[in-house]
């Protein structure tokens, strides 16, 4: 009885939670990852399931969502014809080597290092969403060459150290390089593909010792289908709220959010 309502528990949590990250990425332009992976982080140490490899179950289930949700993302968008194929063409390799390598560093590090650096990581994201603005510009148009060599795999490893698909990264990226906020958004979808399928190939196939029930590797199966299912349900709420209502304002706020969360779970990795 009691593993029951353990079960029922978890599972009534997490459709709250995919609820609400659906509603806030649909508003605010955010991946889910951002905003999964320290709930899940909390929500699974509440429930009794903290060990040193929680964080690998937290980043390998939430980039699990994001297949399924940046892959109906970059499909809508290129309905609209937003998205700039020839960028993922060109950017495709690199994001997918910088993935894999991200895979093969967090499923050797303890949960509390992954917590301190997606604290930081979180922070530099927070911190732009807070202060960042549509003017800021590094170049005309995306780079190529070394440039585009070198900021590919660090995309892709960076996002995956977080949980994240490629929109905390490859939007600020694109649009600092001149692409329009919208098929920058567009793009940065199918990033987010790019980057969580062969990531969770790799945490499939980590051994985690401790784990939530419905656990496959550093999958969390039961997560996997509660939150995409509310977050198909709930986005476009928060898609369709964006457009009546002024979102800049509302991004700042959460800006300052995920860097009080982030802050935290650096203080929670320091065992203060």
């Amino acid at each position: 009885m009691d593993d029951v309502m353990l079960l029922a528990t978890m599972a009534g949590i997490l459709l709250v939670l995919g609820a609400f990250a659906g509603v806030l990425a649909g508003l605010l332009g955010v991946g889910g990852g951002i905003i999964l992976v320290p709930a899940f982080f909390y929500v699974f140490s509440a429930l009794g399931y903290d060990s040193p490899q929680l964080m690998q179950i937290c980043l390998g289930t939430s980039l699990a969502t994001i297949i399924v949700t940046s892959l109906r993302s970059v499909l809508a968008h290129n309905k609209k014809g937003a998205v700039d194929w020839e960028i993922l063409k060109t950017w495709v390799v690199g994001i997918a080597i910088g993935a894999a390598l991200g895979v093969a560093v967090a499923s050797t590090l303890r949960s509390d290092v992954l917590q301190a650096i997606f604290g930081g990581l979180a922070i530099c994201v927070g911190l732009y969403m807070a202060l960042g603005s549509a003017e800021w510009r590094l170049g005309p148009q995306m780079p190529g060459g070394v440039l585009r060599a070198v900021l590919s795999p660090v995309l892709g490893f960076l996002s995956v150290l977080m949980g994240i698909g490629g929109g905390s990264f490859g939007v600020p990226t694109m649009t600092l390089f001149g692409m329009p906020i919208h098929r920058a958004v567009a793009t940065a979808a199918g990033f987010g593909v790019i980057i969580a399928v062969p990531s969770v190939i790799g945490f499939l196939l980590v051994d985690i010792d401790v784990a939530p029930p419905f656990t496959v590797g550093a999958v969390n199966f039961l997560a996997f289908g509660l939150i995409v299912s509310m977050t198909m349900i709930t986005a476009p709420w928060g898609a369709a709220l964006a457009h009546r209502m002024n979102a800049g304002p509302l991004k700042r706020l959460f800006g300052v959010f995920l860097i009080l969360v982030a802050v935290n779970m650096i203080r929670k990795a320091l065992g203060w």
